[in-house]
């Protein structure tokens, strides 16, 4: 593990995301103290899927259809109802 202080991790980000990207820990300090730490970012490599929301939300049978005041509002006509 590298521990470098700001100003030289400041200077020196290129070289220290080349080590991060090889394995390596790099840690930020502040007078001494650590405050914070490069690590590789993983990638998610599993695949999405979706349903988790399927019969727990419900949309409503009106939910295209834009009320007149809110159309008023924006400044546009009033939608004819479908």
């Amino acid at each position: 593990m590298h521990i470098s202080n700001i100003h030289e991790a400041k200077s020196n980000l290129s070289k220290l995301i080349d080590k991060v990207e090889h394995g390596e820990e790099i840690v930020i300090a502040r007078a001494g103290k650590p405050v914070a730490k490069l690590v590789p970012y993983l990638f998610d490599k599993s695949s999405r899927t979706g349903g988790q929301w399927k019969g727990k939300v419900k949309i409503a049978a009106d939910f295209d259809h834009l009320p007149a005041d809110i159309a008023n509002a924006f400044g546009i006509d009033s939608p004819k109802s479908k």
